[in-house]
């Protein structure tokens, strides 16, 4: 009876941090966006300009630019070569529209270059689409019914979703580093505005760290929870 309240107690302790490090990477990340969007750069360049400015300077002509529904639902979609950036970003001329839209064209740079981890991640989505789908219903399954193998394969498959966070990990953070080389090389900021990119940039990708540590974190409760029943 200790021991089962001993698990219920870790793993409610799990969830709760795992929701306290989401909220504060989120808040981080959006207390940066909203203090660098009221700073405008020096060459007062929209998103969309900035991102066509890059693309082009980079030979990537064929690489569309539009505009996107949503707040910060920017992304770099490489299967139809388009550079999607929300409403604010792409008719923003802000220090922060110009983080966003360089970030990612570092994307379309990868690309371009074949940069291995953003190929693996593309190759691991049909895997994560299945885990996300079948993972929580084959521990569900397992746990009620008493077939704990197969609650143990859904937890090999939620491993699958960690894994991929991982590998988004090199993805996000090299496109940041793109992204300010490239802001330098074209002079599309100055150097104060080259802080704050920094700034707004690692604050984005400690949105993904935040990810991995909260997926890292309900594995274990969930290995806790299915060994307790399998005991």
């Amino acid at each position: 009876m200790y021991l089962y309240y001993g698990y219920d107690l870790v793993g409610w302790g799990l969830i709760l941090l795992g929701t306290v490090i989401t909220l504060a990477a989120q808040f981080f990340v959006n207390s940066s966006y909203n203090k660098f969007r009221r700073v405008h750069n020096k060459n007062n360049m929209e998103g969309f300009e900035i991102a066509r400015a890059i693309l082009d300077a980079n030979g990537l002509q064929d690489v569309y630019v539009t505009e996107t529904q949503g707040v910060l639902s920017d992304h770099y979609d490489p299967s139809r070569k388009v550079v999607r950036l929300s409403k604010d970003v792409f008719h923003g001329s802000s220090v922060a529209s110009t983080s966003v839209a360089a970030h990612e064209c570092g994307h379309a740079l990868q690309d371009k270059d074949g940069y291995f981890f953003l190929r693996l991640r593309g190759a691991l989505v049909p895997f994560v689409n299945l885990s996300s789908k079948f993972g929580y219903i084959a521990i569900v399954i397992g746990l009620i019914f008493g077939y704990y193998t197969i609650a143990w394969i859904g937890i090999g498959l939620e491993l699958v979703i960690l894994f991929f966070q991982l590998i988004t990990l090199p993805v996000e953070f090299n496109a940041s580093h793109r992204a300010a080389i490239e802001l330098d090389r074209l002079q599309l900021s100055n150097k104060d505005e080259l802080a704050g990119t920094t700034r707004m940039l690692r604050a984005a990708a400690y949105t993904y760290v935040a990810s991995v540590a909260t997926t890292l974190l309900e594995l274990l409760r969930l290995v806790l929870v299915v060994s307790n029943h399998d005991d």
